[in-house]
């Protein structure tokens, strides 16, 4: 292997540099009340830091209340979440990781139960509350339909994701990544399938990305200068009509052109129920990875069954992303980046408190 791997190596964004290109990607524990998190979050991010990661990620965190998922997702739009999110900045910073946080709406995607309750609608009658959208158009049957968003309430919500930003920065945070994938409220906005308006915010390319544009405007209008901004986006929504990759290197020349943005998280899907992923396999996002980062010249990350540090670093080493999201595979083992700088020959990112410990 090689003696400096890329996969090892520090990489800046603005006057933020992480440690090595391992990202733990956003991931939705389904753990908070009201939007307030506590233990189960602080573990969970500290062990992720702690096992060597260069960028520490906290999970979908919703910028009012109807733009949760769940009833059990965080929330950055109270000021009670402000201790919380301090705390969590906190220990990803401690254990040697760049704090950053995911800023969302789920959109039409709101008000769903728990995944291991079934994540079905939960409805207005039992507890729910009734989803916003770009069209009256529910995600799966049985939902209700969202409520259309008039322009005002777009611009309003543009300035409820600057006021989360804005509380993220009070927190401590050094990253934020606006979501705009996974058929939640930005996706759903970009997405034909879902965006069937006549007005401004629909139509073509262009119009169906004006929220998303005015966001980053209302953002970066708080978010300094010096700090780095990501936007995760589905590449493509899997469905005849839906966005494609075109559709999305377009995109990312947007953003390229208006330099407020620093890398694109390149996910796929989410946007309709009935969708299916053509081919599950090691790597089955990397290509939009790539292609957005040659076609926009913009630098991305790769995510998706990335497990092995030998294709991670294949990955780098042909120029395919500039940063690796990993997700199930930091789950089940939060020391992977350890395993993985031993298996490529690189110095461990090992605390001191684990110089005594064998990762074989």
């Amino acid at each position: 292997m090689a003696a400096n791997p890329l996969l090892f190596q520090p990489i800046s964004f603005r006057s933020v540099t992480a440690r090595n290109r391992i990202a733990v990607s956003p991931m939705c524990q389904y753990s908070a009340e009201d939007g307030l998190g506590g233990d189960w979050h602080v573990q969970h991010l500290g062990a992720r830091a702690m096992g060597g990661a260069g960028i520490v990620c906290v999970e979908a965190t919703a910028v009012e209340a109807i733009g949760r998922i769940t009833p059990g997702c965080l929330g950055a739009y109270a000021p009670k979440h402000l201790p919380l999110l301090k705390r969590l900045a906190e220990i990803i910073a401690y254990g040697g990781a760049v704090p950053a946080i995911q800023i969302g709406h789920a959109g039409r995607k709101a008000s769903s139960n728990l995944p291991w309750k079934g994540g079905a609608p939960i409805s207005p009658a039992d507890g729910g509350w009734v989803p916003v959208g770009p069209s009256p158009i529910p995600f799966t049957a049985g939902a209700v339909d969202p409520t259309p968003l008039t322009p005002a309430d777009i611009a309003a919500l543009a300035g409820k994701f600057a006021a989360s930003a804005k509380m993220a920065l009070e927190a401590g945070f050094k990253i934020v990544e606006i979501h705009g994938a996974h058929g939640y409220l930005l996706h759903s906005f970009l997405s034909p399938i879902s965006n069937r308006r006549n007005d401004q915010y629909g139509g073509d390319l262009r119009g169906r990305a004006r929220f998303l544009m005015e966001t980053i405007d209302a953002v970066r209008a708080v978010w300094p200068a010096e700090l780095p901004l990501f936007v995760r986006l589905s590449c493509v929504d899997y469905l005849e009509g839906g966005l494609t990759i075109e559709d999305t290197v377009e995109i990312g020349r947007m953003l390229k052109a208006r330099g407020d943005v620093d890398l694109i998280d390149c996910s796929s899907g989410g946007v309709a129920a009935e969708a299916k992923v053509p081919s599950l396999h090691p790597g089955y996002q990397v290509p939009f990875a790539d292609a957005i980062r040659h076609g926009a010249g913009i630098p991305t990350g790769a995510v998706g069954l990335i497990t092995q540090p030998t294709h991670a670093e294949e990955i780098l080493g042909n120029k395919r992303a500039d940063m690796i999201f990993l997700a199930r595979v930091l789950l089940a083992d939060p020391a992977w980046p350890i395993r993985a700088a031993l298996a490529l020959g690189a110095t461990p990112p090992l605390p001191n408190q684990y110089l005594r410990a064998s990762f074989g």
